[in-house]
């Protein structure tokens, strides 16, 4: 299996908790008033000026497929409320209530997925990859690339698998 190429980017954090369990993977978008494709640093930047330890989402998927670290990947994430001791939260840039994700964004969050998946032993399906409206009343992660989530378990598992 490919394995992706994740950014450090070097985020300071204060204490974090160590995540006890992973069962889940939870797709995230900006939502923002306008489609962006705001980095791991500026996520981080923002959420801290909010009081906030920083970024809650783990990793971040921009527009041309580069994927970024964001909070430490074994801790307790900050992006599903009453779900964050045991997900995993990807962000992927981009408001999907107005714009498509990218081709490009597309196949690197389907290679992400499987490598989390073959990484904490979790199968490729609707029941361990959803979108955070499944979690709770939300947009999240928008229309566009939530009608793609099937789209993107199918081609998680081909990579899994090859």
């Amino acid at each position: 299996m490919q394995r992706v190429n994740i950014k450090d980017t070097g985020l300071d954090f204060g204490a974090l908790s160590k995540r006890p369990t992973t069962d889940q993977i939870v797709i995230h978008h900006t939502g923002n008033p306008y489609d962006d494709d705001l980095s791991a640093a500026e996520i981080h930047a923002s959420h801290r000026a909010k009081g906030w330890s920083g970024i809650g989402y783990h990793y971040v998927v921009r527009k041309d497929a580069s994927i970024e670290a964001g909070r430490p990947h074994w801790t307790v994430g900050a992006h599903a409320y009453e779900h964050n001791n045991h997900t995993i939260g990807i962000h992927v840039c981009g408001n999907f209530e107005l714009a498509e994700p990218t081709g490009a964004q597309i196949e690197a969050l389907s290679m992400l997925i499987a490598n989390l998946c073959v990484d904490y032993g979790l199968p490729i399906d609707g029941d361990h990859v959803v979108g955070h409206r499944d979690l709770m009343p939300t947009a999240c992660p928008g229309a566009n690339l939530y009608a793609m989530l099937p789209e993107i378990r199918g081609k998680g598992n081909w990579y899994a698998n090859n």
